[in-house]
């Protein structure tokens, strides 16, 4: 659902199971191995609520089932889908969205992180492959963010997606801060969907989420207080 707060391109959860998931994913105590669980399962709960209003399902070929019975198959449009983790932390929702789609779906990476004084976007890598006719641009990306703080970081991935030549973007989220959403929101409207487990109201001077979930990528690789 969309909340009156926020663009009508974004989408908050309201389902029971993922917000008990996400206050058990807050909490300090929670485990390593018990966050990366979590994440799993968030991404796959706001994934198939997500999929499940962006693509549509359509007649393929005929297949026999083992019992030699003819049927016609189905298959997913677009056909061309390309899932981008925002990394590191973005990793921890790979799998749960390739579980989701039934053909082996390309990944395609992009490093960016907020320089600590100013919290502006900076890219440090970027895996998207050039154009050609064996390896056309994707229709769909799927941006994977787990946390949308001030926005920088998803807009600046957008951005960069759109200029790549995709059609549409929807970003998968686990939690965001309400202006760091709309300003994801804002860069491509009419071009991007945001879905998330959740919205907290405010950011720290350090650009946390407020009460937010932590660094997760170092809760995630056990890299806290590196």
């Amino acid at each position: 659902m969309s909340s009156p707060s926020l663009p009508p391109n974004v989408h908050v959860s309201s389902h029971p199971c993922l917000l008990a998931k996400l206050s058990q994913l807050r909490s300090k105590t929670t485990s390593a191995r018990d966050v990366e669980r979590l994440i799993h399962d968030i991404s796959l709960i706001v994934g198939c609520e997500a999929l499940g209003e962006t693509i549509s399902a359509v007649t393929g070929p005929s297949d026999e089932t083992s019992l030699g019975f003819s049927y016609e198959t189905t298959t997913i449009s677009p056909e061309t889908i390309s899932l981008v983790p925002i990394l590191r932390s973005g990793l921890g929702m790979v799998d749960a969205i390739k579980t989701l789609l039934p053909n082996p779906t390309p990944v395609h990476h992009l490093g960016l992180y907020r320089e600590p004084t100013t919290l502006q976007p900076v890219e440090y890598y970027n895996n998207l492959p050039q154009h050609s006719s064996a390896n056309p641009v994707s229709s769909l990306a799927i941006v994977l963010d787990p946390v949308i703080a001030t926005g920088g970081t998803c807009a600046a991935a957008i951005q960069t997606l759109r200029e790549w030549g995709v059609e549409r973007i929807v970003v998968l989220a686990v939690l965001g801060a309400v202006d760091g959403i709309r300003k994801a929101a804002g860069e491509w409207p009419g071009g991007v969907q945001i879905w998330l487990a959740g919205v907290d109201g405010e950011l720290t001077d350090r650009g946390m989420l407020k009460p937010g979930l932590g660094d997760v990528g170092d809760r995630l690789f056990l890299t806290i207080g590196k």
